[in-house]
């Protein structure tokens, strides 16, 4: 009987303090205070921690993508909070000056600032990432078979001690890269031998989904192991001949000039069919690999809008074929118009075009204007050279987005400087619509609207304008740095 009052007794307190709690729904974020925060840190291999205040506007937005990241990232790090207006002492201790503010740890010490996505997505994406060991120790050939069975690569080190200096300079790489690649290593050197190495190494291991005869699927690296050593090794084989070019890698990938095949690829449900035209591709490529041209595949489908916008191919041409493109690092263009064979040789005929410099650019143009006698110039792609370039003439031009707001607002004013500066020979006033229109080279356009300034005969050397956006603001600019004294309206300005 004394049992079933305990209890009944036991059930009330439970409910009163906690019932209310879980019909609200129980959060996944720890709530960490200063009398706790090391104790607890300390038993979590990977925490984020978000610093934060109750009246920050910020921290209120990021609340339920950290809450839903947390539930997502149960059982592979944990997500926890701390009230700095509550807590000033750890809040003092770990530096935090603004709100929110995102930090990392691994079993309570702090590693990094956390300056990723605020996303749900992006923070589940990126702690995973951090989670778990730098490098995972593998005991034997089962666990290095398991671990290299990936879809990315995987840089594996052996070592002959668990203490040794050459295994320490190799953590302290898989440290500062395992955002970027997967490492592991083991002690027992016997693991090192079936791939020929006979002392301490790393062995570079490419996804078995992209072997290939062409090239080898194990690199080792004797080389020297300091970071910078480690990251040169990576750096230089990780993506082989002709690595799978995807959303994730393409920023890393197009740091170089980039031949790219782009066809219905899928390794999850289809690597037999996937790696029918990577082979094709591969066969060329080994030919080329010492040209300077780098090769790549991918996924039409996840390049569907720039494939259309940058290079001009509807979806629906070229049926079943790749598309093939190149793209420099300059950031020259070209695409491969015949249809690719499945003997590789229209492939080959494209590139050997490309080295003999006989491929015209392919440039991202609207149509000429039929009409173009307005106070303000219009330029397209095609027309660029012959307006903008025009060597005896300076030009003003504005890069804008038919879209952008204050494009629109500096509209009437702009077409204003051009009436004002419409009988003066020696200067043109221009605009190009830059989310239709490919921008040369020189001219950095991350924002609308851009206004350079090409002066005569120094076509190389556009100056980006800074000024205020009134036409006497313009003007100004144009009195002090115009080649020739500027004609306003017919009558003559000296400067």
């Amino acid at each position: 009987m004394a049992d079933v009052v305990f209890l009944r007794v036991l059930f009330c307190v439970l409910s009163a303090a906690g019932w209310s709690s879980v019909l609200a729904g129980r959060s996944d974020v720890m709530k960490l205070k200063d009398l706790d925060f090391d104790y607890i840190a300390a038993e979590q291999e990977t925490m984020l921690v978000k610093f934060y205040a109750p009246w920050c506007g910020h921290c209120k937005k990021l609340a339920p993508e950290f809450e839903a990241a947390a539930t997502r990232l149960k059982g592979v790090a944990t997500l926890a909070k701390v009230d700095c207006t509550l807590n000033t002492e750890v809040c003092g201790r770990f530096g935090v000056t603004g709100y929110p503010t995102l930090k990392i740890f691994k079993n309570g010490a702090e590693t990094s600032t956390y300056d990723g996505p605020r996303s749900a997505d992006g923070i589940v994406d990126h702690i995973k990432k951090q989670a778990g060991p730098d490098s995972k120790l593998l005991n034997n050939e089962h666990d290095l078979e398991a671990f290299i069975n990936h879809f990315d690569p995987s840089v594996i080190g052996v070592f002959e001690s668990s203490d040794g200096p050459l295994l320490l300079e190799f953590l302290k790489g898989a440290n500062l890269m395992r955002e970027s690649f997967r490492f592991a290593h083991t002690t027992d050197m016997q693991l090192g031998l079936k791939y020929d190495l006979t002392s301490e190494g790393v062995l570079l291991f490419r996804p078995p989904r992209l072997a290939s005869k062409f090239e080898d699927s194990v690199v080792p690296h004797r080389g020297s192991f300091s970071v910078t050593g480690l990251r040169r090794f990576i750096r230089d084989n990780i993506f082989g001949i002709c690595p799978h070019l995807t959303k994730e890698n393409k920023d890393q990938l197009r740091k170089r000039d980039l031949l790219t095949a782009y066809y219905d690829l899928d390794y999850l449900h289809n690597p037999k069919g996937s790696n029918y035209w990577r082979n094709r591709v591969l066969k060329v490529a080994s030919q080329y690999k010492d040209h300077g041209l780098h090769f790549s595949v991918a996924n039409r489908r996840d390049f569907l809008d720039e494939l259309e916008e940058e290079y001009g191919l509807g979806t629906t041409e070229g049926s079943d074929m790749p598309f093939v493109t190149i793209r420099t690092r300059l950031g020259h263009k070209y695409t491969m118009r015949e249809e690719f064979t499945r003997d590789g040789k229209s492939l080959e005929r494209f590139l050997e075009d490309y080295f003999a410099g006989r491929l015209k650019q392919y440039i991202k143009s609207e149509p000429v204007p039929a009409n173009n006698k307005g106070p303000v110039m219009v330029v397209v792609a095609d027309t660029f050279e012959q307006i903008v370039n025009d060597p005896e003439k300076d030009v003003l031009i504005e890069f804008y987005a038919p879209w952008c707001g204050h494009c629109k607002k500096l509209e009437p004013k702009y077409a204003e400087l051009g009436q004002e500066l419409a009988n003066d020979p020696s200067i043109v006033i221009a605009k190009m619509d830059a989310t239709a229109n490919d921008v040369p080279q020189g001219y950095d356009v991350e924002g609308f609207p851009t206004i350079y300034f090409v002066p005569a005969l120094k076509k190389d050397e556009p100056r980006r304008y800074e000024g205020g956006r009134e036409v006497k603001d313009f003007l100004n600019f144009l009195k002090r740095e115009a080649t020739s004294p500027l004609v306003l309206k017919g009558a003559k300005e000296e400067l």
